[in-house]
């Protein structure tokens, strides 16, 4: 949940290969449409001097002839008409073969429906606001994705990973098939009005390279990738990523602080992943909040049917733990609140603008 944007159900569809899709497949009729053209035209044009028929007489006796259909001759025909003729099923037969071809095996593979299908998605994609980019549909991008989907959070997953988007495809997860450190897929993916991207690829090199790609579309993008060796921390940040995170150290440090405070990280833990009617959210105050220039005491954040406020972080980094009632609210402070699903709608309801 996140709060005050609006949220959306992130979408359950899937996405097959997506340079296939990407391609109408009636394209691939251009060719033999503009040879079946041309063998009409020639037919016709051939009966009309050598036969000395009216054009509409040669353009149906072309058609019959080169689709088999056996109605007959149209007038009789004499010794060069008879061989015209001929060479006129042998080339009329052959390109309608060609397009019979073309059209059994567009129905056979389903490239037609795929296509379509992707067309409808390829909409959808469009209409995603504030959503999460997740590059990379490992381990820790399974998991990031289960998390969102918890949260009714709108994401897309990219992979190029046979294995993954197959997987993507059954589990009818919403995806693109495709480099994240190309920046078209990115623009598809809809960087332009994404929330943040999380870079959760197994590489470090790859991450460095999609972290990069991204930074150059979206100076302003929240972007948090995944570190798989100590030393590709700065490397990362170094690129343009504003948080990194270590799976190991976030291991380490999550084991030693359930050897020393386990109820404490019990707790937590239940705030941010149990099912208790309760939880921790970060409300960041936007721009014409009518509550700025107002002290959390007179803003009533804290007041009979809103959350609890816990800290406060200006936007230049400065940290209030336990804010005084007197601190005066700015645009731009994240506000980290305790609360149920409820109180914490109606604090971010006060931080709405006029």
């Amino acid at each position: 949940m996140a709060y005050p944007s609006a949220m959306a159900p992130a979408s359950s569809l899937g996405r097959s290969a997506l340079t296939a899709a990407r391609r109408n497949p009636l394209i691939r009729f251009r060719r033999p449409a503009a040879v079946l053209l041309a063998v009409l035209a020639s037919g016709t044009l051939g009966y009309v001097l050598i036969e000395r028929w009216s054009p509409l007489d040669a353009f149906f006796m072309t058609l019959i002839t080169i689709s088999t259909v056996g109605y007959g001759e149209v007038h009789p025909l004499g010794p060069a008409g008879k061989v015209f003729t001929s060479a006129l099923i042998l080339g009329g037969v052959g390109t309608m073969l060609w397009v019979l071809g073309i059209f059994t095996d567009i129905l056979g593979t389903g490239q037609l429906g795929e296509y379509r299908r992707e067309r409808a998605l390829a909409g959808m994609r469009r209409q995603l606001r504030d959503h999460f980019i997740i590059c990379g549909y490992g381990r820790m991008g399974t998991r990031i994705v289960q998390e969102l989907e918890r949260e009714a959070v709108p994401f897309v997953v990219i992979d190029n990973n046979p294995e993954a988007v197959s997987r993507l495809g059954r589990e009818d997860k919403f995806h693109l098939e495709g480099d994240a450190a190309h920046e078209e897929t990115l623009r598809e993916a809809g960087i332009d009005r994404a929330r943040a991207l999380l870079c959760a690829v197994d590489s470090d090199e790859r991450a460095v390279y999609i972290v990069l790609a991204a930074r150059s579309l979206r100076e302003d993008l929240y972007i948090l990738s995944r570190a798989g060796q100590p030393e590709s921390i700065r490397r990362l940040e170094l690129a343009g990523a504003n948080r990194v995170i270590s799976p190991y150290r976030m291991a380490g440090h999550q084991m030693a602080a359930l050897a020393l405070r386990p109820a404490l990280v019990d707790v937590m833990d239940t705030l941010h992943h149990g099912d208790a009617d309760i939880g921790l959210e970060e409300i960041v105050v936007p721009a014409g909040s009518q509550l700025i220039g107002h002290s959390l005491e007179n803003a009533q954040l804290n007041a009979e049917g809103g959350s609890n406020v816990l800290a406060v972080r200006r936007r230049g980094g400065e940290m209030h733990v336990g804010p005084d009632p007197h601190l005066v609210v700015e645009e731009g402070d994240l506000i980290v609140a305790l609360g149920s699903d409820e109180q914490l709608r109606a604090t971010a309801a006060r931080l709405t603008p006029r």
